[in-house]
């Protein structure tokens, strides 16, 4: 058995070298899993950098699917910023679904600006759907909102057409929960059309427009919002229409038209009873003819009775036949005053 062993030189050498490579691959596959989930860079970069981040912290990342890049260089940079901060805190505000780069600014910037802002604060904000950054440059340095343009009536009817231009300053403590933008444009328009309604002529708003800014600033419309309001000053101002005079034409053509419709139902009573009265006398005139028709009768009656003669009768038609002619004669030839002669 042996002296055949001994006759395949071959077999030992193939059995090492596929040895070999097969340790080969194990150790290639050990090392890549090793610095999938062990970021030895990153690392590295943490501890020259004096962030305190352990290795197994770094593999717990991974475990946990937390990108640990997210979670160490924003660590990097508070640390060289001197504030006090670990990783347990970025994580837990990174699985809440918060921006831990963005907080990490936002304290950077606060510090430098003499801002107390803690991270517990700066992470609520930053959940709470507000830019936790722009909010720390704002309070540093103050941001125009500028209004839309805002029309209101004076008491003389003169409608005025202001606008305006609020400088505020973020105001860290009551951004959350606070009122935004929207609503401190919506309280000055409300300003204006409060101070120009209450002024008599419009001519005082556009002698004195600080008077705008003057009722705003005392009716202290930055409570409840987010902002600090620290000056509003009147971009522009100009005079509108006349809607006094236009409400009072709409007024009188109103009136006309009311006047107009009762002048309507009057001629049409009117005509109601012309047409009653037309149909009374048509009445009154069937009346007469039936009376007319009953005449002859009675004359017939009077003829066999012996009440009525016969020269009786004829008497009676040469008066009806003079009646008759008179008639005639007046409509052929009219009176001197009816022809003006």
């Amino acid at each position: 058995m042996f002296e055949l062993f001994d006759n395949n030189p071959y077999n030992n050498t193939d059995t090492s070298v596929f040895a070999l490579v097969f340790v080969l691959v194990i150790a290639i596959i050990l090392i890549a899993l090793f610095f999938r989930f062990v970021p030895v860079g990153l690392w590295i970069t943490a501890y020259f950098s004096g962030a305190k981040v352990s290795i197994g912290n770094l593999v717990g990342m991974r475990l946990r699917r937390v990108t640990p890049t997210d979670i160490v260089n924003p660590l990097i940079k508070a640390t060289k910023a001197g504030i006090t901060i670990n990783t347990d805190q970025l994580e837990a505000h990174y699985l809440a679904g918060g921006n831990v780069n963005l907080v990490v600014d936002a304290l950077i910037a606060a510090q430098r600006a003499n801002i107390d802002l803690e991270f517990e604060q700066a992470a609520a904000i930053d959940l709470a759907g507000r830019d936790v950054f722009e909010a720390v440059q704002v309070s540093v340095n103050p941001k125009v909102i500028e209004t839309p343009i805002v029309a209101a009536v004076a008491m003389n009817g003169i409608e005025i057409k202001a606008k305006a231009k609020v400088t505020v300053r973020a105001n860290i403590e009551r951004l959350v929960g606070g009122a935004g933008e929207e609503t401190i444009i919506a309280r000055v328009g409300e300003g204006i059309v409060t101070t120009v309604g209450s002024s008599k002529y419009h001519s005082d708003v556009l002698e004195n427009p600080d008077s705008i800014s003057q009722t705003i600033l005392r009716k202290g419309l930055d409570s409840g919002t987010a902002f600090e309001i620290l000056s509003i000053d009147i971009a522009d101002i100009d005079v509108g229409r006349n809607i006094g005079a236009k409400l009072q034409a709409d007024q009188a053509m109103a009136d006309k038209k009311i006047a107009q419709a009762k002048a309507e139902e009057r001629r049409a009573f009117a005509v109601a009873q012309e047409q009653e009265m037309v149909a009374e006398v048509q009445k009154m005139r069937a009346k007469v003819v039936e009376a007319e028709a009953e005449v002859p009768l009675a004359m017939a009656e009077a003829f066999r009775k012996g009440n009525l003669g016969v020269m009786d009768y004829y008497k009676m038609q040469n008066v009806q036949s003079d009646t008759a002619m008179r008639d005639s004669i007046a409509r052929e030839n009219p009176t001197d005053n009816e022809t003006g002669e």
